[in-house]
């Protein structure tokens, strides 16, 4: 048990004990040695003030009188929740996220030395843990300010914006309703006045973007998720049909534990291939991610989804004719 879990585990014993707690009960419920106990004890009662009384030898409890009134101070986690914390920190600042780990990085020094304090003052060798991006692209930290500002002080938004599909540049005026963070990726769902329609922007195609004085125009939270999070991929629209995936017994190791959308279905064949089912609207995104199996995946439904992936593998192998 670490030191943070024994001063947890120390105050509920004296917060419930009707009477003295004796050191031997401590060392035993801790699972700690007497010098241990004693200065858990001393720390709980000097440093975070506790009313702690008693000795040696009657025990030791909570002042009747103060023991109601006190609590535990602070940010309190154990060791392995600042580990994750710091992890998280680490992932902000080594995929390109200078954006929020600039602002971040106080809470990084507490968080560091709340976890040096409870590791026995061992220094935590954080370049151990290692975060590698994948397909992430740049991202204008201007722009990506004035977009989360937008999201999070309910004002609309304008930018210019040029679509990866078209290559076509156009001005959006529109309420922005969240950001998403999507395979390395941020992406704005905002509501599109000039089309009267909720839309997915990638915010690294945005530019120009100037901050609103008049209210952003809010969508339901239900609203949002039955468009844009009901159906497969970041692009995804209302479900139009379900889609049936089968991966053999090799990629049926991996598959299976894989999470592709909230509502996906899956189960193992008798045979030890893996069937995955899930909502999808647009197919474009989802076939990119099952020709990603290569053979070891196969569409099985609906008819129209396989045609589509039977075309693009098709054009893919007459590349190589």
């Amino acid at each position: 048990m670490e030191r943070i879990e024994r001063i947890h585990a120390l105050h509920r014993i004296l917060s419930s004990a009707r009477y003295p707690v004796t050191v031997q009960r401590l060392m035993e419920e801790l699972e700690c040695s007497r010098a241990t106990a004693y200065r858990d004890l001393a720390y709980l009662r000097d440093f975070l003030m506790a009313p702690v009384v008693g000795n040696g030898e009657a025990g030791f409890s909570y002042d009747a009188d103060e023991k109601d009134r006190f609590e535990l101070p602070g940010l309190w986690l154990s060791s392995q929740e600042l580990h994750s914390l710091l992890a998280a920190q680490q992932l902000l600042m080594r995929s390109g996220g200078g954006v929020l780990s600039n602002a971040l990085a106080p809470l990084q020094q507490r968080i560091e030395k709340l976890l040096d304090e409870h590791a026995g003052g061992r220094r935590v060798p954080m370049e151990r843990v290692r975060v590698v991006p994948h397909r992430t692209r740049k991202l204008d930290e201007h722009a990506f300010r004035t977009v989360a500002t937008a999201v999070l002080d309910r004002k609309r938004l304008d930018f210019e914006y040029r679509a990866r599909s078209t290559d076509e540049s156009t001005r959006r005026a529109v309420s922005p309703q969240r950001l998403t963070h999507y395979r390395d990726n941020w992406y704005l769902d905002a509501w599109d006045h000039a089309r009267d329609a909720l839309r997915s922007f990638a915010v690294d195609r945005i530019t120009a973007a100037r901050l609103g004085e008049t209210d952003a125009t809010d969508v339901p939270e239900e609203e949002l998720d039955r468009q844009l999070a009901s159906s497969y991929g970041i692009f995804s629209g209302t479900p139009r049909g379900w889609a049936t995936i089968v991966f053999n017994a090799k990629a049926a190791r991996w598959v299976a534990d894989e999470h592709w959308h909230s509502q996906q279905q899956g189960r193992f064949l008798p045979d030890g291939r893996y069937e995955l089912k899930l909502p999808y609207s647009n197919g474009r995104e989802l076939l990119m991610d099952v020709l990603h199996y290569g053979s070891d995946a196969q569409i099985v439904e609906p008819p129209v989804l396989r045609e589509q992936a039977r075309a693009l593998l098709s054009l893919a192998l007459s590349q190589y004719d």
